[in-house]
């Protein structure tokens, strides 16, 4: 199978339909291991690359810089042009009283230093990771501005805001008023789970014509069926180590949802994580949900969803799910 390529929201540009996202590479777990390395790393994007993906989602501090270094090395064997790579900034990457938020000076060091790394001229999509309340919106619209003005960065985004739409909104307001370059794009957590982004979050997007490309699709891992109601959580998952996910997601309605999604699953013959990955794309205002994986045969897996059709009935039943 091939993915398909989709509009990214109104930029006029064209992605892949599931972009890959590389949080994972070069993080170091609890027990100081590297999750994923680079040969590993390389090895993921050749399988996302093979299935036709040309969509990397990646941030400054993930890895603490390697894996944009990671992107970078396997990027310099390829033409560059035929890939969109997305990263994002504020939060610090060295030490300093200036070395986080949206700030002029931060967002400056930042972007060289991205660029440095990825071992590139401009990046596709820059968002901001959060918002930074210490730093005027007007400033920090004003110096995303220019890098698009002056060709290091094509288009601008937003991860992580919800539900603060009137953020996002303010912030587009700011740039229309002043002839910036306004947000298009918007990286919010959103899964048939997780929605705290519907309602006024989703209606600001769709008013203001604003793409979304949503993380964690799967909700943890949740989504994948590995977990069951009433059973401990298997050896080695974030259910058996992390009660914040234990109270966050092994919850009776999240496991209606999850019942929903298994239902389905067996009536299209594919798998819980396939189908979770499917009723996102089928959503109205997605754009190109973030996959991730730790080995390939995981990444293709998750691709095949690609090709997974779902009723508008199977679709309403999941949404209907909590």
């Amino acid at each position: 199978m091939a993915l398909d390529a989709v509009p990214l929201g109104r930029t006029g540009l064209r992605v892949t339909e599931l972009a890959f996202g590389t949080w994972r590479f070069g993080r170091e777990n609890d027990a100081g291991e590297v999750e994923v390395g680079e040969q590993r790393a390389h090895d993921l994007l050749d399988a996302y690359a093979d299935a036709g993906g040309r969509f990397i989602d990646t941030a400054d501090m993930y890895g603490g810089g390697r894996a944009e270094r990671y992107i970078g090395d396997w990027l310099s064997e390829r033409d560059r042009e035929d890939y969109v790579v997305a990263s994002k900034m504020y939060w610090p990457t060295r030490q300093g009283p200036n070395g986080r938020g949206l700030n002029r000076k931060h967002l400056r060091e930042s972007l060289d230093a991205v660029l440095d790394r990825l071992g590139t001229d401009y990046v596709d999509l820059l968002y901001v990771h959060r918002w930074d309340d210490d730093t005027p919106a007007a400033e920090f619209m004003r110096t995303l501005d220019g890098f698009v003005r002056d060709g290091t960065v094509h288009y601008l985004g937003a991860s992580t805001f919800q539900p603060n739409a009137w953020k996002v909104a303010k912030a587009n307001e700011i740039a229309k008023r002043e002839g910036y370059e306004p947000f298009t794009v918007v990286q919010p957590r959103f899964n048939a789970v997780n929605r705290e982004i519907a309602g006024n979050y989703l209606d600001m997007c769709r008013d203001y014509d604003i793409g979304v490309v949503p993380w964690s699709p799967l909700a943890g891992g949740f989504l994948t069926g590995k977990y069951e109601r009433g059973e401990d959580p298997p050896d080695g998952t974030r259910g058996a180590t992390d009660q914040q996910f234990v109270d966050s997601y092994l919850t009776s309605s999240n496991f209606d949802v999850l019942d929903a999604v298994e239902a389905v699953a067996d009536e299209v013959g594919a798998t819980p994580a396939q189908v979770s990955l499917a009723w996102l794309l089928h959503h109205d205002q997605v754009v190109a949900p973030i996959t991730g994986a730790r080995t390939p045969d995981q990444l293709r897996e998750n691709v095949e969803a690609a090709d997974v059709t779902l009723s508008a009935d199977q679709f309403e039943r999941i949404a209907d799910a909590r």
